[in-house]
């Protein structure tokens, strides 16, 4: 049920965007215990320098100024190994694309409950009535 928001810069083939999205999609499946259906993204393109800043070099690493952001936001529970083998799974798996290098892929996972989701006619499916 993660709802994944993927920020990058403009000028990718709708090809290229699929791609991303998949690699993204299939490194959930693969270490987040995410159904391969569960799939709940936003894409967006960015011009370079209005809207999308990346700092040239933070914590070692050199970023292109066509970074990619990926915010994943999920439920509360999975441990932080889970998280580090996501990190590296999207890394690897948008790298693998050959669109994106994996230095330039940011990563943020933002938690919460079951109740904080509704997948329509606003109703909690997660969370019994009561």
């Amino acid at each position: 049920m993660p709802l994944v928001r993927i920020d990058l810069t403009l000028g990718h083939s709708p090809a290229e965007l699929a791609a991303l999205g998949d690699a993204v999609h299939r490194a959930l499946v693969a270490t987040f215990n995410v159904p391969e259906a569960d799939l709940f993204q936003v894409i967006s393109e960015h011009a370079v320098g209005h809207g999308l800043v990346v700092t040239p070099s933070f914590q070692g690493i050199d970023h292109l100024p066509q970074a990619m952001f990926v915010q994943i936001t999920a439920s509360t529970g999975r441990s932080n190994n889970t998280k580090r083998a996501l990190y590296r799974a999207i890394a690897a798996n948008v790298a693998a694309t050959g669109i994106i290098r994996g230095e330039d892929v940011i990563i943020n996972i933002s938690e919460g409950t079951r109740v904080d989701w509704s997948f329509g006619n606003g109703i909690a499916q997660y969370v019994p009535e009561g």
